[in-house]
């Protein structure tokens, strides 16, 4: 979590001007969108902070669970994690397994961009957004890893 609050967070604030509307990230160990959350609220206090969780497992946003196994691999634990500072919340975000795939495909395909399913789900919640309440807005996620353990998954059939 301090990573992300003194470096990544710092990073994000200094590579868009200050010009952050929306932070989002799925809910993995909750570090990176807690240390992420609290810089930049630092900076402004208006920056809305989503937390994107799988569909069938939405714990945080206190919905019912309708199926543990989701393909997001890296997090919708449907369990509190200790990292996970829920006051940094502005809301949530469900995305669904062929969501989280779909954009991680398109991202590779069209981006060169080789990630996984939580990379696909956060891009996934960005474009929810945008779609929607946030329109217009400066929206940051994060890209949380390669795609080279996914490989041998559905991901990059």
């Amino acid at each position: 979590m301090h990573a992300h609050e003194f470096h990544t967070g710092e990073e994000i604030w200094k590579q868009t001007n200050g010009k952050v509307d929306v932070f989002l990230d799925f809910a993995g160990s909750g570090g990176t969108f807690t240390g992420c959350a609290k810089t930049l609220k630092k900076y402004n206090p208006n920056i809305r902070c989503y937390l994107i969780e799988p569909c069938t497992a939405p714990f945080y946003s206190g919905k019912a669970a309708t199926n543990l196994n989701h393909k997001i691999q890296g997090g919708g634990y449907s369990m509190d994690l200790p990292l996970l500072d829920k006051n940094f919340v502005t809301d949530y975000i469900h995305v669904t397994d062929e969501e989280a795939t779909q954009v991680a495909r398109e991202l590779a395909r069209k981006e060169g961009i080789f990630s996984g399913f939580s990379s696909g789900a956060n891009v996934a919640a960005a474009l929810q957004l945008l779609k929607g309440k946030e329109k217009g807005a400066n929206i940051v996620v994060t890209i949380n890893d390669s795609g080279l353990k996914y490989v041998s998954t559905d991901l990059y059939e």
